[in-house]
């Protein structure tokens, strides 16, 4: 098959450069769909990051109701294989369990994808409901850091990560219950906003207290790319619960404007974690560069109780997912989760979770609220503040502490292990705040880290205005200006 546009044209142009090009007449919807399918076919076999291609609508784009008169007209988007659902899709949430599982409709963020102009036309991995760390079960699939296949892209939008960093699509669907969406971003070199709670819809399944403090999003190449997302996809579903943020000026045109001098506060010290220091240094670097774009600079932590914020965080991602599971063995008839068919570590969560008391739910949701507000103080005399995205480096394929095949026989200490890598991006989820990790720095062996920026809740806008002036202080040059190793434009033909 002969392909719309060499490889280095599809890697140098963005999803809205894409849709500029359908508009001009220049190539179709089709086109497009073919060569990220070419994509994937030439760059999965070595990163296993794509559960699977929809082929009906890369052969028609308008079969399952793309708008091509929305913002991002016709351009290719993989959908994370957890979270909003398709109809008459699988989704099997990188689970042995849910093997064969098929959606009954569409969520309403999956309708504002298509109205926006985005062609769904596969997913992408995970790791088994998104739990852990690492899309890394050998029974299910491992997917590969395309920067250096020994090491893990860490998830939980894991395959989206990889898709976005190797070229083969300039932007995918992501979900952040803490940190999913930033992370692998940070390690793989792409942009990666969470948006506050009430900006992308999480209805129907996650919109209530049970759910509330994962969020819907991208992962991209470019700032433009996020903002478009987010200007055409804003919104609560009807009835959902909660509201939603509003916006007087679209995303798309507040962040060709530098933001305001700002207050911007430095810190790695997150309780009783700390980042390696090369990690420190690099968060320093990045300090200079805003101080030379006009910013004001200084060390600063919030007063918040740390431990106690994690050990609610932890509260809540237990009876959460044991929630979650619950669900799924009450649909089958089970009372309970069969060995062979979910990880080790997930039963353990579902044991430690299921029999909950109201009291353990109570002093979370109080905790939750005592950040909220210690954050929210913080932020009234501090725009930003920025740290690394992680504390440790990217785990290598293999490191099984992190990952729910975990022999740990303690459901608490392994979160403790999690909260000692991943330790600032977490409460950004539960406090609700914006959050995104820019591509603005390396890691001693080669790799791509994240800068992690946040703010208070509502400003995401100025988190992308931020990141925007940064990406125009690089001339663009995200990582350097370097790209992976396993990329459209080195291994596709």
């Amino acid at each position: 098959m002969t392909l719309a546009m060499s490889w280095n044209e599809w890697a140098s142009q963005d999803a809205v450069g894409l849709a500029q090009l359908v508009r001009q007449g220049e190539v179709t919807p089709v086109e497009l769909a073919q060569q990220a399918a070419a994509g994937i076919a030439a760059i999965n076999p070595t990163l296993s990051a794509v559960v699977e291609v929809f082929e009906d609508v890369v052969t028609d784009p308008l079969k399952d109701g793309l708008n091509l008169e929305g913002p991002l007209a016709g351009v290719p988007f993989l959908m994370k294989d957890l979270g909003p659902t398709l109809k008459g899709r699988l989704q099997e949430m990188g689970s042995l369990f849910m093997r064969g599982n098929r959606a009954q409709a569409d969520t309403h963020l999956t309708q504002r994808f298509r109205q926006a102009g985005l062609n769904l036309i596969g997913r992408t991995t995970t790791p088994e409901f998104g739990v852990c760390s690492s899309a890394e079960n050998p029974a299910v699939y491992v997917t590969r850091n395309p920067w250096d296949t020994r090491y893990t892209t860490c998830g939980s939008s894991a395959g989206t990560a990889a898709m976005v960093a190797a070229g083969v699509v300039p932007m995918s669907h992501a979900t952040d219950g803490g940190g999913s969406i930033r992370i692998p971003a940070g390690f793989n070199g792409n942009i990666g906003l969470k948006p506050s709670r009430g900006v992308l819809s999480i209805a129907p399944h996650l919109s209530d207290i049970s759910g509330f403090v994962s969020t819907q999003g991208c992962q991209s190449r470019t700032v433009r790319d996020t903002a478009t997302l987010i200007d055409a996809c804003r919104g609560g579903a009807p009835g959902e619960f909660m509201p939603y943020w509003t916006t007087a000026e679209p995303y798309a045109d507040l962040i060709q404007r530098d933001p305001k001098p700002l207050r911007i506060a430095l810190s790695h010290e997150w309780g009783d974690y700390r980042a390696d220091p090369h990690f420190v240094a690099e968060l320093e670097r990045a300090g200079r560069l805003l101080e030379g774009l006009g910013h004001h600079v200084a060390w600063q932590v919030p007063e918040v109780d740390f431990r106690a914020a994690f050990a609610a965080q932890t509260t809540c991602y237990i009876t959460n997912f044991a929630q979650v599971i619950d669900g799924m063995l009450v649909a089958r008839g089970l009372e309970q989760p069969p060995a062979d068919l979910i990880e080790p570590m997930n039963i353990r969560i579902w044991e430690a979770g299921k029999e909950a008391s109201y009291r353990e739910r109570y002093r979370m949701q109080s905790t939750f609220n005592t950040t909220s507000r210690a954050f929210g103080a913080f932020f009234e005399s501090w725009d930003i503040i920025l740290t690394p995205i992680t504390a440790l480096p990217t785990p290598l394929l293999g490191t099984t502490e992190y990952l729910t095949l975990s022999d740990n026989p303690s459901v608490l200490d392994w979160f403790e292990n999690l909260w000692r890598n991943f330790a600032y991006t977490p409460l950004s989820n539960l406090c609700g705040i914006p959050a995104i990790s820019m591509p603005m720095a390396r890691q001693a062996n080669g790799l791509p880290f994240g800068i992690h920026a946040q703010a208070r809740q509502g400003q995401d806008g100025l988190l992308l205005q931020l990141a925007a002036q940064i990406e125009r202080a690089l001339d663009g040059g995200w990582n350097g200006g370097a790209r992976p190793g396993v990329h459209v434009t080195t291994v596709a033909r």
